[in-house]
């Protein structure tokens, strides 16, 4: 897509400049049904509640590595992991952790992905200015912010592109 707007370079630099990598998976938990917080958090001391600031229990895994927030509807939101797979795993992981301490749990967790962020590197510098002619739905004022943005409908995605050719990439994936 942007090729044809990145400064030429050897064949084998532009190789070992691209890359994808999976920075973050967001994914959403239902528990169906109320969960006391305060209890949770006089079970786990290290997790952080402060009701009068935020409604939500803050709840660290190390392995994976993500973090949880966990709300008194049941409701959950695990940022941090870097696959579907990842994600699924750390919402379970701490619904067994709070089954294991006491904490009762009556049904599976309804999980579902909701977005997964992407840092890309195109192989070379790209020419924002030109691709801003180039393609509809873009957003580049310089002199504000030094990316570029770009905001596709189907896939419903958008990308944020620097001149250097790196990019992170924002797409939301609902699935079960």
């Amino acid at each position: 897509m942007l090729a044809f707007l990145m400064s030429p370079l050897p064949k084998e630099a532009r190789d070992a400049r691209r890359f994808i990598n999976i920075e973050n998976v967001v994914a959403t938990a239902a528990l169906h049904q109320n969960i006391d917080l305060n209890s949770i958090v006089r079970i786990f001391p290290a997790v952080e509640y402060r009701a009068e600031q935020f409604p939500g229990l803050v709840y660290h895994l190390r392995k994976p590595k993500t973090t949880s927030l966990l709300f008194s509807s049941g409701k959950m939101v695990c940022t941090g992991a870097k696959s579907e797979r990842q994600a699924r795993k750390a919402v379970m992981k701490v619904v067994e952790e709070l089954k294991r301490n006491g904490v009762v749990i009556l049904s599976k967790p309804e999980t579902q992905i909701q977005n997964i962020v992407a840092s890309v590197g195109l192989g070379g510098r790209v020419d924002l200015e030109k691709v801003t002619y180039s393609l509809k739905r873009t957003m580049y004022e310089p002199k504000q912010f030094p990316g570029l943005i770009y905001r596709m409908d189907d896939p419903k995605v958008v990308i944020l592109t620097f001149s250097t050719g790196n990019s992170f990439v924002q797409a939301p994936r609902k699935r079960r």
